[in-house]
């Protein structure tokens, strides 16, 4: 099997599950860049590494435990030789089965502005990685509730990391507004390409994008217009209508499902929106295919 069929259907499987729980493997100095947009990680690693979240920095030479979340872009650059522990990932929709799941993934684990690194000491870890251990090999069996039971066991993880102090040794960023706005702009290129016609675009709107960052729309949009001078709605509706103009020249989906794919409900809407934007109807782009 090649290294790429075998991550190709680890993805697949990931996808289909919306979980899972792997030991992370020797590995030398390299950086590795995590973009999965629909799924959240827990890390229990020891190692000396240097961890990017949004645009701070936090360097490692011990046991931590890291949060990421799938809405702010992270980087993990290792540093040592040898890097053991486990990883975990898990969709919103495996975690979310009750409002109790919903707000642990408001906690400031997950949050922007949060604290997704922890230090972990030598008695913490035992008992981590005993719970990281029964998640693997209850992945593999054929229990009709290990799901359930996985659920409890990212809970019990969690529980036992908000009961923990947060790691203070940051670098952080001086400016909030350019922190912030350095962080949607990223979120909002996650959102591209759109590869399906199946799965509409889920953050349209300025609002949506606060709401994912946990800001008010209000400080959000402050931020934007003050380094880049222009709005945050400005910048979404050019992303979707380049992408628009991408999805018209370069596949074979019809209007109705490029609108679909890019949020809007009724196609007539997204021409409406289209036209305003660009002067031109998406039928008189499409024309211009070569």
């Amino acid at each position: 099997m090649t290294k790429e069929r075998s991550l190709s259907e680890f993805n697949n499987g990931l996808k289909l599950k919306g979980f899972n729980v792997f030991q992370i493997e020797q590995d030398g100095q390299a950086t590795r860049i995590y973009s999965r947009k629909d799924f959240y990680k827990i890390c229990l690693t020891t190692g000396k590494s240097v961890i990017h979240y949004a645009d701070r920095s936090y360097e490692a030479d011990d046991t931590i435990l890291f949060f990421g979340n799938p809405h702010i872009p992270y980087s993990w650059e290792t540093l040592s030789t040898s890097y053991v522990g486990y990883t975990c990932l898990f969709s919103e929709d495996f975690i979310k089965t009750s409002e109790r799941s919903e707000s642990m993934l408001q906690s400031p684990l997950f949050k922007i502005g949060g604290t997704p690194i922890l230090k972990i000491t030598q008695e913490q870890r035992e008992f981590l990685n005993s719970i990281f251990r029964k998640m693997i090999e209850e992945q593999q069996t054929d229990y009709s509730f290990k799901d359930d039971l996985i659920r409890n066991y990212i809970h019990l993880i969690l529980h036992e990391a908000l009961k923990m102090e947060p790691s203070e040794n940051y670098e952080q960023h001086k400016n909030a507004s350019s922190r912030l706005t350095s962080v949607f702009l990223e979120l909002l290129e996650r959102q591209f390409p759109v590869e399906t016609a199946d799965h509409p675009l889920e953050l349209r709107t300025a609002q949506d994008y606060a709401n994912s960052l946990n800001v008010h729309v209000n400080y959000l949009n402050r931020a934007v217009k003050k380094v880049t001078g222009r709005t945050t709605t400005a910048h979404v509706t050019d992303r979707i209508i380049q992408e628009a103009k991408a999805l018209l020249q370069h596949t074979t989906w019809n209007i109705s499902e490029i609108a679909f794919a890019l949020g809007f409900e009724y196609p007539t809407y997204f021409n409406n929106f289209f036209k305003k934007q660009t002067g031109s109807t998406p039928k008189a782009i499409r024309s211009l295919e070569v």
